[in-house]
């Protein structure tokens, strides 16, 4: 089978390195998935994301002169219309989606009410962080 730049096959993991993954397509084919091309957060620990023997569904990225085949699994499950993406960062809505137009004030109220509630998550996983780190530590004899 020829594989071709562009297409989405499935295909099941054969190996794993600290660097990505080895996917035999079918056809006999082998491409590498790297560890950037994995999910579309950052990603740490491989083995966090597929196992050996895992089947996967890959996007072709290129093939190179010698027959090497790139391969990503976050650009197979990308959706074509990313609306929802797009707009301000944080997905804050800086418009009301009511039909009359909100003041300064209260824009500046809602922005203000989000950022306290990310900022208090954010600062309850760091501390969930932490806390795992000083299990053996001091304060535990």
């Amino acid at each position: 089978m020829q594989v071709e730049v562009g297409a989405i096959l499935e295909g099941k993991v054969t190996g794993i390195t600290k660097f990505g993954a080895f996917v035999e397509l079918p056809g006999g084919k082998t491409g590498l998935v790297h560890i950037s091309e994995v999910a579309s957060t950052y990603v740490k620990e491989i083995r966090d994301y597929v196992t050996e023997n895992q089947t996967v569904k890959v996007k072709v990225l290129s093939v190179s002169d010698d027959g090497k085949v790139s391969l990503s699994m976050k650009k197979a499950e990308e959706r074509p219309n990313r609306s929802a993406s797009r707009g301000r960062p944080g997905s804050f809505e800086w418009h009301s989606p009511r039909s009359e137009p909100a003041s300064f004030e209260d824009m500046m109220s809602k922005f203000k009410q989000v950022s306290e509630e990310k900022m208090s998550t954010l600062k309850r996983n760091n501390e969930s962080r932490r806390g795992s780190r000083r299990a053996g530590g001091p304060s535990s004899r």
